[in-house]
């Protein structure tokens, strides 16, 4: 029954406003992971990041498909808990401490072959500015080697849908998929990198681009 909602979801929510009501212009679309484990990472301004992330995948593959989420915001009430867990989908994690491991959930599921959507900043930063990358990904990563990191940026989430705002702005959201990282044992050189290349893609994504280079625009 949950996937069947989180179908009727996607089909009836998700997809009509990030691709109808939006717009949703994306590059580097077949950079995106077709099987886990992988983990997908991107920059965090609004809430909306992550129905843009969720559209980027099929149908088929969004059971596979696990935000990973700060608990203590995302189950803060029965009703709220109730709609992440089973139609977002999301692995909740303690921001909090008081676990041995708060990244276990996670780790079990890239060894299950899922695909994770995490926000390395930890949390919303200032539009357009890349705050300082949380090492929870390096530790993710050593735990499950094999799991690929592949940045994303976004642009446009922070204005159509701006704290405050409940109804979101039809305005175009920007998506550039990289290359994909692959984990190796020096944490600041693995952390470096990532952040080198999230850069990387804020520059491209800000350039001008005519619509021909957007082939998987909706």
């Amino acid at each position: 029954m949950t996937r069947l909602l989180r179908t009727l979801f996607t089909l009836c929510v998700v997809w009509p406003v990030i691709w109808l009501w939006l717009g949703l212009r994306v590059r580097g679309r077949e950079r995106l992971p077709s099987r886990g484990p992988a983990i997908v990472v991107a920059n965090h301004n609004s809430h909306m990041d992550v129905f843009a992330l969720l559209s980027l995948f099929t149908l088929r593959r969004q059971a596979d498909v696990h935000p990973v989420a700060a608990a203590d915001y995302f189950l803060r009430n029965r009703a709220m808990a109730w709609f992440t867990l089973n139609i977002l989908n999301i692995i909740p994690v303690s921001r909090r401490g008081g676990e041995a491991n708060p990244l276990a959930q996670c780790e079990r599921a890239l060894r299950e072959g899922k695909i994770l959507i995490l926000f390395p900043e930890g949390t919303r930063g200032e539009p357009g500015q890349l705050a300082p990358l949380r090492s929870g990904l390096w530790h993710l990563c050593q735990s499950v080697p094999d799991a690929p990191v592949i940045p994303v940026w976004l642009r446009g989430t922070e204005r159509v849908m701006a704290k405050g705002n409940r109804v979101p702005l039809p305005l175009f959201i920007d998506a550039t998929v990289g290359e994909a990282l692959h984990f190796y044992p020096e944490k600041k050189g693995f952390m470096d990198e990532l952040r080198r290349r999230l850069l990387s893609l804020q520059q491209q994504t800000e350039g001008k681009h005519s619509h021909d280079e957007y082939p998987n625009a909706g």
